[in-house]
């Protein structure tokens, strides 16, 4: 029972943190290092499609429009835009996994990253504020979101949502909406891919052959349904709210967390 409890948090955790600007993977950590219990690579990969897959129902109306509408010049311009930036997240990131270039995932590192990410993104939106309101996607906001998802996945606690999303903003994009919604289209596509390869990875190294299928299954469907809920929230925040608060949140947590851990821990 205890541990079905601590499956059901995770998952509340993966579904709450994925796509707003505070990093899964730093939370994920954290939490396993206190108290919820080290998990499989496979459960990990498992609640995390679960939150991608709550964002392509969120987004379903949007992407069948950019789909079955491409003729139409506006749509198959956001649609190429899309793809050199995922393009760009997928060539980068097949040279950083080829030279195994990471930060490992101890929370020392995630929570420096944590801290600096809050700061930066303070004064990342204080800069878009001072900016005419544009919702429009330029190509230099594609190209430095691409790279900005890479450098996500490079530095784990930075969040990918967040990375990309003020990139967007200080790139051009400066409308908050417009984006986040360009960062999170972006995101589904490489988080499915990144996914995908990682659940390859785990099953060709015979991963899956001890796994608690249970408990993947109830941390999938846990994420899927927060993570919903969540980015719903969150797309109606923005629209009135700046992101301020999240970022002192991540500062907060970071500092805390560097009181806390030994250093190197």
């Amino acid at each position: 029972m205890t541990d079905l409890i601590h499956v059901i948090l995770l998952g509340i955790i993966e579904g709450i943190t994925e796509f707003l600007p505070i990093s899964s993977t730093g939370h994920l950590l954290i939490a396993e290092k206190f108290g919820l219990g080290e998990r499989s690579d496979l459960f990990n990969v498992g609640i995390q499609a679960g939150a991608i897959l709550a964002i392509t129902m969120i987004y379903w109306g949007r992407i069948w429009q950019l789909f079955t509408q491409w003729r139409d010049p506006a749509n198959r311009d956001y649609l190429l835009k899309l793809f050199v930036a995922f393009m760009i997240t997928a060539v980068i990131g097949l040279v950083v996994t080829h030279y195994g270039f990471k930060l490992p995932e101890t929370v020392t590192p995630i929570a420096w990253a944590l801290v600096i990410g809050g700061f930066w993104m303070l004064g990342a939106e204080a800069l878009a504020a001072k900016q005419v309101d544009r919702t429009q996607v330029t190509w230099r906001v594609a190209i430095l979101v691409g790279i900005a998802q890479m450098v996500a996945g490079v530095f784990p606690g930075t969040s990918r949502s967040g990375a990309t999303i003020f990139t967007a903003m200080l790139a051009g994009t400066s409308n908050r909406a417009a984006a986040t919604e360009f960062a999170f289209l972006v995101g589904i596509p490489t988080m499915y891919a990144a996914t995908g390869y990682e659940l390859m990875k785990v099953l060709k190294e015979g991963g899956a052959a001890h796994e608690d299928w249970t408990a993947l299954v109830v941390g999938f469907v846990v994420s899927l349904i927060v993570g919903f809920i969540a980015v719903k929230w969150l797309l109606g925040y923005i629209r009135t709210h700046r992101f301020t608060w999240f970022a002192i949140y991540r500062i907060v947590l970071g500092v805390a967390l560097l009181a806390l851990v030994p250093a190197g821990g």
